[in-house]
């Protein structure tokens, strides 16, 4: 291969990866409305079911269906926000028996990759982090609106919503000996409905 050919090999590589890495910046920002989002769980007890919720987060949503490779989302939940209606219980599960929240405060997710499902669903690739333990998920996500503000002029809202389930124990998780998942469920379904919002382009 000559120099000369060498050269325009180079630059239209060099061409190429400036294209792709405008277009990993290009996703529009949104941002977290959190009185209106909430990160919701619910887990069995013998024959009933527990649910609660985390009252602290917070994240970063990068989101164009037409830029999915610019689309990332960094999400962080407080532990010591949990509520699940009963005081008792919310201080055991601060505890070294369940998440350790002096130690492990937050709970993140952090994406790697966004793929269509269809019209309205996508598939977020990334890693979920619980008590240092981190392991790849793929979370479901769904746009379920996008309007104009109707209360704030020149704002947008956009409607995320995302329902999945994962083990407990996988995350260490309440896998002392008193708690068998015979007496808590090891599977945790989690739901957290976002809104989001940001200014008109």
């Amino acid at each position: 291969m000559t120099s000369a050919i060498k050269k325009i090999a180079f630059l239209a590589l060099l061409a190429i990866s400036s294209v792709y890495a405008v277009n990993a910046q290009d996703a529009t920002m949104w941002m977290v409305d959190k009185a209106h989002t909430s990160v919701n769980f619910s887990i069995n007890h013998f024959f009933s079911t527990v649910t609660g919720k985390f009252s602290k987060f917070d994240g970063m949503v990068h989101f164009d269906p037409a830029n999915l490779k610019g689309s990332k989302v960094d999400f962080n939940v407080e532990v010591p926000s949990v509520n699940t209606g009963e005081e008792k219980r919310d201080q055991h599960l601060q505890s070294n028996d369940f998440f350790d929240g002096a130690t492990y405060p937050k709970m993140s997710f952090v994406s790697s990759k966004f793929v269509k499902k269809s019209e309205n669903e996508y598939l977020v690739h990334g890693k979920l982090t619980i008590r240092n333990t981190t392991k790849d998920i793929i979370l479901p996500l769904k746009v379920t609106g996008e309007m104009e503000h109707p209360m704030m002029k020149g704002n947008l809202i956009l409607g995320l919503s995302t329902n999945l389930k994962i083990k407990r124990t996988d995350y260490g998780v309440g896998t002392g000996n008193w708690a068998a998942t015979m007496v808590v469920g090891d599977d945790v379904d989690v739901n957290i409905h976002m809104e989001l919002n940001r200014k008109k382009s």
